[in-house]
């Protein structure tokens, strides 16, 4: 099991890794995350919502990804309220302390249900845990960290995050919060993050070593990582104040406040035709190429928020001077003509009338449509390039008379609209980006708009990263130790 000193350290890319090199020494192995807290989801391909971490860790162990890899799935959408998916399924909206009220009781046995399951599939488990193990606060009632490794008794592995400053007093603090018991099942220490020189680190290692009794297994070096972040603290550190310099199309995306998915736009920014920015003010959208309106787990909460920021009449505006403008999910919604939440499914509920840049409705019902989708692009730039990708949501849009649909799935429904101009256009598909035939017919299309020369970059090889995540993992962790500390035979 990974666990780690605070968020954000690392645990999801380091269990991407380990799966991967598990499943590169022949090894039957899946990922599992018991609770996971995150606004990134990932739909499989039966239907079931779980934590995009672990859909992507699954593709990284070679493994279908099923519910049992994230049983528990809370998806902030208010003010000390989440939505509570379980075994991947919505369940219910609940108050945090109402939660933590039922947590033991209720929700630590589709964790049981689900880890007997793997255990029954698969020969190795990489585990995920939470934040800290030692939130005292919350350490009584946490089925994400301690308590799961005692279940299936596993050894623990902490990450600690040295990028950030204060790395050691956070890793003793962390070990000394720990009650005596939990400290025995800690193995070993990963340093991520790392920067400069190893050898001015080796002293304060040896420290660590000497003070805790635990010895550390690796220093992994800062790498560029092209996994999609889960952690929504991966977004403070992409600015929304630095322009596209040059022939760049400049790509601004609005950070709403309740944003979610913004792992569809990870494909755009590795684009080298494309500067994206996420912004949060009207005074840093300046005058970009493509404004995209994101996913939200609180549709009508953002839009109240866009309109009382100035962002309504920002986005209808750079519209006029020729900007393209993206909805994906709850960014759809908004683009239309009228939202109605009268059923209060999403939040506090009522109608609000949108940006108006689509001829579209949307009413929000309580069945969730959670699949994954494969269909043709219908506008005319697009030449009938096939796409794929996967919905949630809850609203039903409708659209007006004589409004083109983006998509047409493989049964023969529709998704989404595009204006006339094809400037505006908005769908439910997430993973839109991840398409490489359409990344390609959309960029020459705003190209010619804007007199551009845009060419594609090939999309990633996700297999690549994975393996290379591995060797990375390899190189800078005594993975032969971590076996032993398993007690896996070295002779597989």
């Amino acid at each position: 099991m990974i666990q780690g000193t605070a968020s954000d350290v690392g645990k999801s890319v380091i269990c991407t890794a380990l799966c991967r090199h598990f499943y590169e020494r022949g090894y039957r192995v899946a990922p599992f995350k018991s609770q996971n807290m995150s606004l990134n989801s990932y739909v499989t391909r039966s239907g079931h919502e779980i934590g995009r971490a672990q859909g992507v860790q699954a593709e990284a162990a070679g493994i279908e990804a099923t519910y049992d890899m994230n049983p528990i799935l809370l998806k902030p959408k208010g003010e000390m309220v989440s939505e509570v998916i379980v075994h991947g399924k919505r369940w219910a909206d609940m108050p945090a302390m109402a939660y933590r009220a039922r947590t033991l009781e209720e929700m630590l046995e589709p964790v049981r249900a689900s880890l007997a399951r793997l255990a029954e599939q698969v020969e190795v488990l990489v585990i995920e845990g939470a934040g800290s193990p030692a939130e005292i606060n919350l350490k009584d009632r946490d089925i994400a960290n301690m308590r799961v490794a005692e279940l299936v008794d596993a050894p623990v592995l902490l990450v600690a995050d040295i990028e950030r400053g204060g790395m050691f007093a956070s890793c003793v603090g962390t070990y000394e919060l720990l009650t005596e018991e939990e400290r025995k099942r800690v193995k070993g220490w990963i340093v991520n993050k790392f920067r400069g020189s190893k050898e001015l680190l080796e002293s304060g290692l040896a420290w660590l070593e000497e003070r805790t009794g635990v010895p550390v297994l690796g220093v992994l070096p800062t790498i560029r990582m092209e996994v999609d972040p889960e952690d929504s603290l991966a977004l403070q550190n992409m600015r929304g104040d630095q322009q596209a310099e040059g022939d760049k199309l400049d790509v601004a995306i609005v950070r709403l406040p309740y944003i979610s998915n913004f792992t569809d736009f990870a494909p755009l920014s590795r684009q080298s035709a494309c500067a994206v920015r996420y912004v949060q003010t009207v005074d840093q959208l300046g005058a970009p190429d493509v404004i995209i309106l994101p996913g939200t787990k609180n549709t009508i909460h953002d839009l109240q928020w866009l309109k009382a920021n100035g962002w309504m009449e920002a986005i209808q505006q750079a519209y006029e001077r020729g900007a393209f403008v993206v909805g994906i999910c709850g960014g759809y919604q908004m683009l239309g003509s009228v939202l109605r939440d009268e059923g209060q499914i999403e939040g506090a509920g009522g109608v609000e009338s949108g940006l108006g840049l689509l001829a579209v409705e949307t009413d929000f019902v309580p069945v969730k449509e959670t699949r994954q989708q494969t269909g043709r692009l219908l506008a005319e730039w697009a030449d009938q390039v096939e796409v794929s990708g996967y919905e949630i949501h809850l609203g039903r849009t409708t659209r007006g008379n004589g409004v083109m649909p983006l998509l047409r799935w493989v049964d023969g429904r529709e998704d989404g609209a595009i204006s006339a101009d094809g400037r505006v256009m908005g769908t439910y598909l997430h993973g839109l980006f991840d398409n490489e035939r359409f990344v390609q017919k959309w960029l020459q299309f705003i190209g010619e708009a804007k007199g551009l020369t845009l060419a594609s970059d090939p999309a990633v090889d996700r297999q690549q990263v994975y393996a290379d995540l591995a060797e990375w993992l390899r190189q800078h962790v005594d993975v032969e130790r971590i076996e032993r500390i398993m007690g896996i035979h070295m002779d597989r």
